[in-house]
């Protein structure tokens, strides 16, 4: 439409009854669809590294991971079957290197070797899990996933020392040495991963060096062949 003058007349411009909706933005959270699972097992290895097991809660996780206070019981019953699940992950972890480091050897003694350092080298890189799988909780849960992987770790190092061993013959003589060997290394890598050795005369040697002396030590004394 044109106005007398032959200008173009002003078009009035009338609201819509059924106005176009503005974009929704979406919620930015804290992890991508279908892995709530995994997000809620990391958000409890950071409280696990900041503040301890203890301070691991569902609800705290559930707040750190950015969804409602309900939604970790769609994966955990409770607690409990939170730390086991971070504890089960850690223990496989665990079992996959140490078997990988023991198929690198040539012999059955290195492979004990390889093996003890790899498992003070996992718990320096993975101090959370590490803890929450010697942890109290972890002890005590009848969970059959978390047994079945302490188990498998257990057997792979009574399997080693049998293997390795020379001396008195039977199962209870090759549990004795699995535990001395365990003790060894486990003792070593909770006194790094807890920060003991700073001010020793061992805190210049890396973990890797560390492990290797502890278990020459041991082997002169308890792995020395006949």
């Amino acid at each position: 439409m044109f106005a007398e003058d032959g200008r173009r007349a002003p078009v009035k411009r009338v609201a819509s009854a059924h106005p176009m909706p503005s974009p929704r933005v979406k919620r930015k959270t804290a992890y991508h669809h279908g892995d709530l699972r995994r997000a809620l097992i990391n958000a409890a290895l950071r409280l696990v590294n900041e503040s301890g097991a203890s301070a691991v809660t569902l609800r705290e996780v559930a707040r750190m991971v950015g969804v409602s206070h309900q939604a970790p019981y769609r994966h955990f019953a409770d607690r409990a079957a939170l730390l086991a699940a971070v504890a089960e992950e850690g223990l496989r972890a665990l079992h996959t290197e140490l078997s990988q480091a023991a198929r690198n050897e040539p012999d059955v003694l290195s492979a004990l070797r390889a093996c003890g350092v790899t498992y003070v080298l996992f718990a320096v890189a993975h101090p959370a899990h590490f803890r929450v799988m010697n942890s109290a909780e972890a002890s005590a849960s009848d969970d059959p996933d978390l047994q079945a992987a302490s188990d498998a770790v257990f057997t792979l190092l009574t399997q080693t020392i049998a293997e390795a061993r020379v001396g008195a013959e039977g199962e209870a003589a090759t549990l004795e040495y699995a535990l001395a060997a365990w003790s060894v290394v486990h003792g070593l890598a909770s006194l790094l991963v807890e920060g003991q050795l700073q001010r020793r005369p061992y805190a210049k040697k890396s973990p890797r060096e560390l492990a290797n002396m502890a278990l020459d030590t041991l082997r002169r004394g308890l792995l020395t062949r006949a």
